[in-house]
């Protein structure tokens, strides 16, 4: 899409797909690129890539050392979770978290389906909600099949570009509809297939809203993992932990089994929720070189 909005098919000049890149999509959903038409003056050629602000990336398919860019130049992320039909782990959740925060997104967590919940579904909801909010995220309830429960988004994206992520029958193609209904996406399970037996492509897409702002949808994740992370730096990512770390004893502190630890005080004192000190320790015990064979679209 130029400044005038006009749509281009372009495809990627040569160079462009091996200078450097370890993404195994050297173009992303979100990218602003410079293109120059072709002698048909109907489809162009990517020439430059231009600087990204941000972007959201997970380790690819089955090559644990390359990278997957899901969606790039990113205002706002909205993930979507349920706890039922289907359930989100607090590891995926925290593993997205973490990476957005790496590179300055804000994100809102949308916990959508309210309306299939049971009444033990609302305990559980509520500590979800409780260990999100405690750590600094802004939390709603959604029912993506009501208009009015999320008419409030069309004026949060307006004027922005705003990612959609979370597992596949989450409710992001049905919201998209709910926020605009002429875009029509179908629902349902999304399909994937596998490119030379080893990279998977993904159909990321981004739309243009009636009421205004862009939307980029993703298809489901079924698992999210982390590439080119240094370790000792993780804790940095979890601003709950951000906010003590200068209080440990030392300053290369990992927060595992060092003494006079503020993060694992905080833990015990209920200032940090177990559930994401769990999740930290995860992380930090991951192998870098572990190959996401089961991390696939669903």
């Amino acid at each position: 899409m130029d400044a005038d909005h006009k749509e281009w098919d372009c495809r990627i000049r040569g160079k462009l797909r091996i200078q450097g890149i370890k993404s195994t999509n050297p173009v992303a959903v979100g990218d602003e690129v410079m293109f120059e038409l072709e002698e048909d003056e109907v489809t162009g050629v990517i020439k430059e890539i231009l600087p990204r602000k941000n972007y959201i990336i997970r380790k690819s398919i089955n090559l644990s050392k390359r990278s997957h860019i899901l969606a790039a130049n990113i205002d706002h992320v909205y993930l979507l979770v349920t706890l039922v039909a289907p359930q989100t782990q607090t590891g995926f959740i925290d593993r997205f978290l973490v990476t957005a925060e790496a590179y300055h997104i804000h994100v809102t967590i949308l916990f959508n389906k309210v309306d299939l919940y049971a009444e033990e579904d609302m305990e559980i909801l509520e500590d979800f909600m409780s260990i999100y909010r405690s750590a600094g995220y802004r939390c709603l309830t959604i029912s993506a099949k009501s208009e009015k429960s999320v008419a409030f988004l069309r004026d949060e994206i307006k004027g922005k570009k705003v990612m959609f992520g979370g597992h596949s029958g989450v409710g992001k193609s049905t919201l998209i509809n709910s926020i605009d209904p002429n875009l029509d996406l179908k629902t349902g399970e999304i399909s994937t297939y596998h490119l030379s037996g080893q990279h998977t492509t993904t159909f990321a897409e981004m739309f243009e809203l009636h009421s205004g702002g862009y939307i980029i949808d993703t298809p489901g994740i079924k698992a999210f993992g982390l590439i080119d992370f240094d370790k000792a730096e993780l804790s940095h990512y979890f601003p709950e932990m951000r906010k003590v770390l200068n209080e440990c004893k030392f300053n290369n502190c990992q927060h595992l089994n060092e003494p006079h630890c503020a993060v694992k005080e905080a833990v015990e004192e209920g200032k940090i929720a177990p559930e994401r000190y769990y999740s930290y320790i995860k992380m930090m015990e991951e192998d870098e070189d572990e190959s996401y064979r089961k991390d696939i679209y669903k």
